[in-house]
């Protein structure tokens, strides 16, 4: 990109130019060219109108783009505004009806790694808690990009994000989480639990979790594919929210539909009681601060314990599951451990790390 940045004006032209399909350039009257740069300095925005802009933009063509000036970074800073407006629950309704989701989900096939990242950030918000864009998105084939990114995508970063938007249009949607299944997901899964990245393997651990209470019947599946002795291997792992998923998703398997103890799902019974009581002697010796922070682990342990061998643990006899500092009973351990399904609340504008005034990075004419 040249230093003076991008060619917003030459964009503008053939922006207007092509909107109304005719693809025949006109000249901008002295109106239009001082809207634009007055609208380039405008303290406040139209919401539905601002999307509006980033959405042509979106439908520009790569090489529009670039003889403009517009690099993948400029790309980058538009989805993260974009991600911004659609945090509100109508504008990422909106996003649909003003043919803005379909261009987002093309993004996912872009050359560029940062980009297909945050467009897969960007569709995680729009489908969050918000079933009728989780169908708009089921709809649109958008769950096929978002699967072929997570389970075999050269990016660890892309593969992660497209994870997280996996994991939010599939949840509370039957039909998306058939589809995963049918698509082979938890192989996929598998794979992202043997990756080596914690982020990763959080992810892929919680997802699982929820997947196994919601339909139970896949702990046979699980058990076929291999992941209690991966998920054995984790629960020792030096990162603690992947060692409590992992225990999490193991006392998960562990249960049948009444949440009684069900040993006919295969688990390394000595292998784990081993990786247990590791945790069990670590915990033991821990300071009043470690033994407040390893609150979830401990409670953990010892109902995976309890599930697994029809006896309290030792942590019990110690006095170390519920410590007298404690000022609530124990949470249920499982649903304490999944993502919170709520949207993230709108932000205030003023409000927050990104205060500062900025310049939008892409705005067309209208």
């Amino acid at each position: 990109m040249a230093k003076e940045g991008p060619n917003w004006d030459g964009l503008l032209k053939w922006s207007i130019a092509n909107s109304d399909g005719t693809g025949t350039g006109r000249n901008l009257s002295e109106e239009d060219r001082k809207w634009f740069m007055e609208a380039m300095q405008a303290q406040t925005i139209d919401v539905v109108k601002r999307m509006k802009e980033i959405t042509l933009v979106m439908k520009t063509p790569d090489n529009v783009l670039e003889e403009q000036g517009v690099t993948a970074t400029d790309i980058e800073d538009m989805l993260e505004e974009l991600q911004e407006h659609v945090e509100s629950i109508d504008m990422a309704n909106d996003l649909n009806s003003i043919g803005g989701l379909t261009p987002l989900l093309n993004y996912l096939r872009n050359s560029h790694a940062n980009i297909r990242a945050k467009a897969a950030e960007v569709v995680s918000t729009v489908v969050q808690n918000n079933p009728k864009s989780q169908q708009l998105v089921m709809d649109a084939n958008g769950l096929e990009p978002l699967l072929s990114n997570f389970a075999s995508d050269g990016d660890i970063t892309v593969r992660t994000k497209a994870l997280g938007a996996i994991s939010s249009l599939i949840r509370h949607n039957k039909p998306g989480i058939a589809a995963f299944r049918l698509a082979n997901g938890y192989a996929a899964l598998k794979d992202a639990l043997s990756s080596g990245n914690v982020r990763f393997q959080r992810k892929a651990l919680n997802l699982i979790q929820y997947l196994l209470q919601e339909n139970p019947s896949d702990r046979n599946v699980v058990t076929e594919l291999g992941f209690p002795r991966i998920m054995t291997h984790l629960a020792s792992s030096e990162d603690g929210e992947v060692r409590e998923a992992a225990l999490s998703s193991l006392y998960e398997l562990s249960k049948d539909k009444t949440g009684e103890a069900d040993n006919s799902v295969h688990v390394d019974d000595e292998k784990l009681k081993q990786v247990l009581q590791d945790r069990i002697n670590n915990i033991s010796v821990m300071s009043s601060e470690d033994l407040a922070a390893a609150k979830e682990e401990r409670q953990l342990i010892d109902s995976l314990w309890t599930t697994r061998y029809n006896e309290p643990s030792s942590l019990r006899e110690k006095g170390l599951v519920v410590l007298p500092e404690d000022n609530a009973p124990a949470p249920d351990v499982v649903s304490g451990l999944l993502e919170s399904p709520l949207r993230a609340p709108n932000r205030p504008a003023g409000n927050g790390k990104n205060s500062e005034k900025r310049e939008a990075p892409l705005l067309l004419g209208p």
